[in-house]
């Protein structure tokens, strides 16, 4: 009977497909729950914090001043009649300024614009972390799959040969095989035993990593099936959408913009920079004389720089040389987006290919093996060619459960190559992060210091 993964997938007797887990609800609590996805949201926030920093550059600046103290004077003025002062007194002074900046060659403007760029950038990492954990999602919940059937596939072969030990133990004792078909069976039954324990072991490890990336232990697991709905038709177009849309390529855009605005705020530091400044001050026995002062002034000053030992300079080059640089590894990641579609394209056409094969590969081998030991019971062929019929057919069943797998998981890559691997996208039933609540709950914040809902 031909093994099929998605049959394997149930590992318990008697449990219904309707009460499994599916792969959509794995990648559901892989999105909310993973933690490398969470610790990006949360970079993703910090870097939220940038645009508030850079627009404190339009704000004006307060300050406010205090001082009390002690001291004790002495005076004795040259000549006849002029009073002696001397004694203790406690100056205190209280005062506050404000100064605001008026031009500092857009320095101001450019970097939030930068800052703001960053933000996006940052969005588009977070998309790829995104990405990333839900492929691993798909991918752990399929190898799950593939290592349970290959367990029970193993299993089955272990049964087969345990019965053909003890026929061929029944037909040697009456004389029918020698001793050589009796070690052949003995031999092949202990291989398969091995093959079994090896695939227990890569269940237990793949249980272990299905716990690492989906947050729980896998238990009932439905069939998978791919997405190909969601994937475009043509390779031409899937390139496309991929130089467009896949968020490496959009983060590497973000990236120019951002080395962009640099040179223009390192080219600001060259031009005038205008300032106002109002201060207050009330002072009470600054000395004995005088008890009481009261000072306010409104200044505006400008400064011109005209030679700063040339670092400005070598500021504003080497920020272009980055601005170039960033160009070139957006056309670098183009070309790497670009190749990982194509390959993700022949991976799921050559995986749509072999599951169609081992198909056919399992049901030819199910008759050789009934047609080998008809012939065998006639006497026309000999137990060592029912043994290698029997794991013919094993490794047939053992390439479906893998072309199966493969087939799955290349539509799921696909769909990441082209950078559309996201919940909105697959209708996965969770609430989307969306970054932009916190943007724009922090970005014209003046005050506070209590993260939005939390500390």
């Amino acid at each position: 009977m031909t093994i099929v993964l998605l049959a394997c997938a149930i590992t318990h007797v008697g449990i219904h497909v309707a009460s499994a887990d599916t792969i959509e609800g794995a990648m559901v609590r892989a999105y909310q729950n993973n933690p490398q996805l969470n610790a990006q949201r949360a970079s993703v926030r910090a870097t939220d914090e940038a645009v508030p920093q850079a627009l404190s550059g339009y704000r004006p600046r307060v300050a406010a001043t205090a001082s009390a103290g002690y001291q004790y004077s002495d005076t004795n003025t040259v000549g006849f009649g002029n009073p002696v002062e001397h004694g203790p007194s406690v100056p205190r002074s209280i005062g506050g300024t404000v100064t605001q900046t008026v031009f500092n060659g857009q320095q101001t403007a450019n970097r939030t614009r930068a800052a703001e760029a960053q933000v996006f950038g940052a969005r588009e990492g977070l998309r790829v972390i995104e990405q990333t954990v839900l492929l691993s999602a798909a991918t752990i919940y399929m190898d799950y799959l593939r290592d349970s059937a290959v367990v029970e596939v193993q299993r089955s072969n272990v049964n087969v040969l345990e019965k053909m030990l003890q026929q061929t133990r029944d037909r040697f004792s009456t004389g029918e095989v020698t001793r050589t078909d009796l070690a052949q069976a003995e031999a092949q039954l202990a291989a398969g035993r091995t093959q079994q324990l090896t695939a227990d072991s890569n269940l237990v490890t793949t249980r272990a990593n299905f716990r690492r990336i989906i947050g729980n232990d896998p238990e009932r697991l439905a069939p998978g099936a791919p997405v190909d709905r969601f994937l475009p038709q043509r390779l031409a177009d899937a390139v496309g959408i991929g130089a467009l849309n896949n968020p490496n390529v959009t983060a590497a855009m973000f990236g120019i913009d951002v080395s962009h605005l640099q040179v223009k705020v390192n080219e600001g530091a060259l031009l005038p920079t205008v300032t106002v400044q109002a201060a207050v001050q009330q002072s009470y026995e600054q000395t004995l004389a005088v008890y009481r002062t009261f000072n306010a002034s409104a200044t505006a000053q400008i400064s011109v720089p005209v030679y700063q030992g040339g670092a400005e300079y070598a500021l504003i080059r080497q920020s272009k040389e980055t601005l170039a640089q960033q160009r070139i590894v957006l056309d670098q990641v183009r070309d790497q987006v670009r190749a990982s579609v194509v390959t993700a394209w022949g991976q799921l056409a050559a995986g749509k290919a072999q599951v169609t094969s081992a198909k056919a590969q399992v049901a030819a081998s199910e008759i050789a093996l009934n047609g080998v030991r008809d012939e065998a019971r006639e006497g026309q062929r000999t137990t060592l060619d029912v043994l290698n019929a029997q794991q013919a057919l094993v490794n047939a069943r053992l390439a479906l459960v893998n072309a199966q797998h493969d087939r799955v998981v290349a539509s799921y890559a696909m769909l990441n190559a082209i950078g559309r691997l996201a919940p909105q996208v697959l209708n996965l039933d969770t609430t989307v992060y969306d970054p932009s609540v916190h943007y724009h709950q922090v970005r014209d914040s003046v005050f506070g210091v209590r993260v939005p809902g939390g500390i």
